[in-house]
């Protein structure tokens, strides 16, 4: 039975500070969660939210130290002992970690994992236990609890942990959960439907949320109320429907315009010369040009076709973006335009050399004019090495110039991303998240490269640091002629930045044009799923109601 309900706020935060030692990183900071209701700390990285979350779970390190007040049910948690805390730890306050990757133990079945949160409640029998850990799979939309009972976490897709996550999360019926970036790691379909989850459980049971989120179009379109965190001091609190309709610090105006949802036109004037490549080069040859490439791969004796007949090609100085959902193909036919897989049948060509079918000697003179950046700053660079070694290295390897030359173009490369010289003896690990990936793509300009392939170069940095590398993105595109491959399931983000898109499903191509033509009139209903997926405020990109209920009429009659 639930537990009667006292009057008042359920979470009451008054005067928190948290400390590391002599280094306090959250200061004073107070916010109310009504019962039912949903809240958002928003923030860059560094802005204290996790820590936060972890001072009311009572999960800070031991160097920790958190004071103040932290109330539920107006009962201050940080006065408890851990043995009178410890029962409220997952059966009144429930968490969903961000990672489910890291969450879960890789070498043991979900269904174990599963009865160690069904202990929490209050049923002795075992049986009785697995029912209702079965149940609540189903309520979280797993259509097949028993088979995701028995599997391991590694068979089982980014989406479906998240959803077995949130449902060992909210089996105990906690009165609060506490979300920490639950949708960060997923593409924008299966966000969407994870968010659609926690607001509909939050509403059947009654939970109060908590949302740690560095995502604005999120939180404006899922929550009730805000606290805008920077260096663990509140900027702004209030009501959603206050904070983003009339921002009043200045930080959070900042993070307001640093939101591809909510500005799909921020980098416009950046931008826009690239359409005028798309006029000139009709009728040349193009600076990209795939040409019905297919791939399959041998899976447990079966052939999976991960690549279909895709083509198409990308003028120079245009950005080109790949969008589609988890196993679309995107992956595949990237590591097929850099030589790293060959195809099964089609034809590659850069700037009208023939990829395909050469040989890795071949492969190298290419591979110079032809450069990738990571998707994670984080784990592609060598954290031994020093940010020198690290952009001289591709010179180092093609034997280009004098070491006076090549410590030249260094210096020139870190230049170009908007980087000094004095970060040249820094290791990865001394310096931001932004740091690191300005220094990738530094990496990848001192080679002085014609095209540039980037693979989901910001989904591991938070809006305002992925605000700086867009910029930097587009103003080295319009000053030194680039032509990028844009690989992304952030679609408002390839609103921001692309010229062209093709849509892939399955490993097709469904629907291939320019951005706007794509995202302001979609012809595919697999299209505008994606497009209905974008979280929106006032202001941001959604189709109207009337043309999503058309074109998924005509997808039924067909």
């Amino acid at each position: 039975m639930p537990l009667p309900q006292r009057p008042g706020p359920l979470l009451q935060v008054d005067g928190l500070s948290v400390s590391y030692g002599s280094h306090k990183v959250v200061g004073n900071v107070g916010f109310e969660l009504g019962r039912g209701k949903s809240l958002a700390l928003i923030g860059e990285s560094g802005s204290g939210k996790s820590t936060i979350a972890r001072a009311l779970l009572r999960l800070l390190p031991p160097t920790g130290q958190a004071t103040g007040c932290i109330a539920i049910e107006g009962r201050d948690i940080l006065q408890l002992s851990e043995r009178r805390f410890r029962p409220l730890r997952g059966k009144t306050i429930g968490f969903v970690p961000q990672d489910p990757g890291n969450a879960l133990n890789p070498v043991r079945t979900i269904g174990v994992q599963a009865m160690e949160a069904a202990a929490l409640v209050d049923e002795p029998s075992k049986a009785i236990r697995k029912a209702l850990v079965l149940e609540t799979f189903a309520q979280v939309g797993l259509d097949n609890p028993q088979r995701v009972y028995d599997s391991y976490p590694h068979q089982l897709s980014g989406g479906m942990l998240q959803r077995v996550l949130i449902g060992l999360a909210v089996l105990p019926r906690p009165l609060l959960l506490v979300a920490d970036e639950p949708t960060s790691a997923l593409d924008v379909t299966i966000q969407k439907r994870i968010l659609d989850l926690l607001s509909r459980l939050q509403q059947d049971l009654a939970i109060s949320l908590l949302l740690i989120t560095h995502d604005l179009a999120i939180a404006a379109e899922r929550t009730h109320s805000v606290v805008v965190l920077k260096g663990g001091a509140v900027q702004e609190a209030g009501s959603t429907t206050a904070v983003f309709s009339s921002p009043k610090s200045a930080y959070a105006k900042e993070l307001h315009a640093d939101v591809p949802a909510l500005n799909p036109d921020r980098y416009h004037k950046l931008r826009d010369p690239g359409f005028h490549f798309l006029d000139a080069d009709v009728g040349k040859a193009p600076k990209i040009e795939v040409k019905g490439i297919t791939k399959s791969f041998t899976v447990d004796g079966k052939v999976l076709t991960a690549v279909n007949d895709v083509s198409f090609s990308v003028p120079a100085g245009t950005t080109h973006a790949l969008v589609g959902e988890s196993g679309s193909g995107k992956t595949t036919t990237i590591r097929l335009l850099l030589g790293l897989d060959q195809p099964d049948a089609g034809d590659i060509s850069i700037a009208g050399e023939k990829l395909n079918g050469r040989s890795q000697q071949s492969l190298r003179a290419v591979w110079r004019h032809l450069q990738l950046v990571y998707q994670n700053p984080f784990t592609s660079l060598d954290p031994t090495w020093k940010v020198e070694q690290l952009v001289r290295e591709p010179l180092d390897r093609f034997g280009i110039g004098t070491r006076a030359e090549r410590t030249e173009r260094v210096r020139e490369a870190l230049a170009n991303v908007g980087l000094g010289e004095h970060l040249l003896s820094r290791k990865p690990q001394a310096l931001s998240g932004g740091q690191r990936q300005r220094v990738a793509i530094a990496r990848s300009l001192v080679l002085k490269p014609e095209v540039i392939v980037l693979d989901e170069p910001t989904s591991a940095l938070d809006v305002s640091v992925q605000a700086d590398i867009v910029e930097v993105l587009l103003s080295l595109q319009e000053s030194l002629g680039l032509t990028y491959i844009f690989v992304s399931h952030d679609l408002a983000l390839v609103r921001q930045l692309a010229h062209t898109v093709s849509v892939m499903q399955r490993g097709r191509i469904v629907e291939h044009g320019s951005v706007k033509d794509i995202f302001d009139n979609p012809r595919q209903p697999y299209t505008v799923s994606l497009l209905e997926s974008i979280p929106s405020v006032a202001g941001a990109t959604r189709l109207p109601p009337q043309q999503f209920r058309r074109i998924v009429s005509q997808e039924k009659i067909a």
